[in-house]
């Protein structure tokens, strides 16, 4: 009787500490939303006030009218540069950069950041054809082509091809919403197609490279491109009935953001490539882009247990983190 009282006792001494572990979280979590909300709104109505009130009057709004003039106000034409040319510039601007410095080891400024040590020094030329041809033609025989319905549902919004642009502060808001909804479809369509069943059909082309480079972001199966690169991007504008220039900017930062995370370089003072680099030299860690969804399922436990989750933090000096935070010596065998 002694022994199931204690037992009893232990029991409820146990859950009462669950309870309270639980508590203290939920505390805890309440009080990082509350405070990042109130930053959040602090920064949208700071930067709000700094484009309204420091920069030329409506210097922003005078530009789009003399493009949106010279156009003729031609909206199939306006949206075919401002979705497709202008971020096709963007990704291909950064990662030719990216390219010199994988083909030619210089400049070392950018070199000496290699995450993944002696990968990629020098990246395979045959390769990184086979590769760049697999992203344009991504990029041409599919991205554009889904750009035609996506113009057609922009079309039926109305303000899409407005002469007023949004204000700074509504654009805020457009990326938060985009940045949420892609989380959300990248991180379940990217584990659909980590499926057995359709990972050695599908995605095992993307996973060839265990040590990614920039132009990677953009080498996979077609079916892929469409499930887990393109309609994760474009489904936040055509849901928040966007303008163009909203889109033409979102699409610009989420590719090249894409190619930051497939780099193979943490650079100073740009986001962290750590995290989908782990994804594709452990292939069953790190779905998601922001790491939230990952958080909740439990995708990212073995992340967490890494030098490369000590790593993970945006570089604010010139030192490369992996001199700085060194992986620990293999154990001699």
């Amino acid at each position: 009787f002694q022994m199931k009282t204690d037992s009893g006792y232990s029991t409820m001494a146990e859950q009462q500490k669950q309870e309270e572990k639980l508590w203290d979280a939920l505390k805890i979590s309440a009080y990082v939303f509350s405070t990042g909300l109130l930053m959040f709104t602090a920064l949208v109505n700071s930067v709000s006030w700094f484009m309204q009130n420091v920069t030329l009057d409506n210097f922003w709004q005078t530009m789009w009218l003399k493009f949106y003039n010279f156009f003729e106000g031609d909206e199939w034409t306006i949206f075919l540069l401002g979705a497709a040319l202008v971020p096709a510039l963007a990704f291909w601007g950064f990662n030719g950069i990216l390219m010199v410095a994988d083909i030619t080891g210089k400049p070392t400024f950018i070199t000496r950041y290699r995450i993944q040590l002696g990968k990629n020094d020098p990246v395979d030329t045959k390769k990184l054809c086979q590769a760049i041809y697999t992203a344009l033609a991504n990029q041409f025989l599919i991205s554009l082509p889904m750009l035609v319905p996506m113009f057609h549902v922009m079309k039926w919004w109305g303000n899409t091809f407005s002469e007023e642009l949004p204000t700074f502060q509504w654009f805020l808001v457009e990326l938060s919403v985009f940045t949420i909804i892609e989380e959300i479809l990248f991180y379940y369509t990217h584990r659909l197609v980590h499926h057995p069943v359709l990972y050695k059909h599908i995605h095992k082309k993307h996973h060839e490279w265990t040590a990614p480079i920039g132009v990677v972001s953009i080498y996979a199966h077609p079916v892929e491109h469409i499930l887990s690169n393109t309609l994760p991007v474009m489904t936040g504008p055509m849901i928040m009935g966007s303008h163009i220039v909203s889109i033409s900017a979102w699409f610009s930062l989420a590719l090249i953001t894409t190619s930051i995370s497939h780099c193979g370089y943490h650079l100073p003072f740009l986001p962290s490539p750590e995290f989908h680099d782990f994804h594709h030299l452990k292939f069953n860690q790190c779905y998601g882009v922001l790491g939230v969804l990952d958080y909740l399922h439990g995708t990212d436990r073995v992340f967490r247990q890494t030098k490369a989750f000590e790593r993970h933090k945006v570089l604010l000096g010139l030192t490369p983190l992996s001199k700085s935070i060194p992986e620990a010596p293999k154990k001699a065998e």
